[in-house]
C-alpha cells in the first residue's frame, strides 16, 4: 500500500542533530550537579520531551534544567543544522507527487519552527508540531492528531509516520497510522514489544525509492 500522507520525525530522522543535542545537555548536566551523558548515552537515551523527561531527571529543578538547556541549545542550532543525505530531496519528490507532509518532533515547537524555515523547508509542510504545542507530546497521540488536523487528513495506515526511535512507532500505533522505522540499524530483538515497525528503512534514498519504485542514490 502507498501512503497518501507522512507524518515525520525531525531530528535523527532529516536532520543531523545529536551533536548540538549533545553539547546542549552536557551543559545542563554539568550546571545541575550531575555526570554528564556521552554521546552514545544520548542516542540511548533521549526520546521523550524536555518537559516529559527533566522532572524524572532533576526532580524540582526540572524547570531551572529547561531554562539552562534551551539557553544551550538556542546558541547555536540554527548554524549547525545539517539535513541528513538525500531528505530534500525526498521531501522534494513527495510534495512534486502531491504527498501530505507534516512534522511531528519532540523538540519544542519554538525552536523546531525556525530550524525548518532555516533551511528553506517551510514549504514541504502543512503541519509542523514540536513539543508543548499540544496538550501531551509523542508517544501520546495528541501531537500527530494535531498535525492530521491541520493537514485534512485522518489517521490511518495510509498515513505513514516515518521516525527512528521505539517513542515513533509507539505513536503511530497509538494514532493508528503505519508505523515506519528509518535508521540504518534494523530493529533489534524484542526492542520494540507491541509497536513494531511494519516497514524499516535505512535511510532517505530508500524510503524514496520504496515509495517511487525506482533505486535512489544516496548523497
Amino acid at each position: 500500500m502507498k501512503p497518501r500522507a507522512l507524518l515525520f520525525d525531525w531530528d535523527n530522522t532529516l536532520v543531523d542533530s545529536w551533536g548540538v543535542i549533545h553539547a546542549a545537555l552536557h551543559e545542563t548536566f554539568t550546571a545541575m550537579g550531575h555526570r554528564p551523558w556521552t554521546l552514545e548515552e544520548c542516542k540511548q537515551r533521549v526520546r521523550t520531551s524536555a518537559r516529559e523527561a527533566f522532572p524524572k531527571l532533576f526532580g524540582d529543578r526540572g524547570a531551572e534544567a529547561m531554562e539552562i538547556f534551551y539557553e544551550a541549545y538556542g546558541k547555536s542550532h540554527l548554524t549547525v543544522l545539517a539535513p541528513l543525505p538525500g531528505a530534500q530531496q525526498l521531501l522534494h519528490e513527495l510534495t512534486n507527487a502531491g504527498y501530505h507532509l507534516g512534522i511531528v518532533s519532540n523538540k519544542a515547537g519554538e525552536l523546531l519552527r525556525p530550524e525548518v524555515a532555516a533551511i528553506g523547508w517551510e514549504l514541504y509542510f502543512s503541519a509542523v508540531i514540536g513539543a508543548n504545542d499540544a496538550p501531551a507530546d509523542k508517544p501520546a497521540p495528541d501531537a500527530p492528531a494535531m498535525a492530521l488536523g491541520a493537514m485534512g487528513i485522518e489517521a490511518s495506515e495510509e498515513v505513514w509516520f516515518v521516525g527512528d526511535t521505539d517513542i515513533d512507532m509507539h505513536c503511530a500505533v497509538e494514532i493508528g497510522c503505519l508505523p515506519v522505522l528509518l535508521r540504518d540499524e534494523p530493529p533489534r530483538s524484542g526492542e520494540f514489544a507491541d509497536c513494531r515497525p511494519r516497514i524499516h528503512v535505512d535511510s532517505c534514498p530508500a524510503l524514496q525509492g520504496l515509495i517511487f519504485g525506482k533505486e535512489v542514490c544516496r548523497s
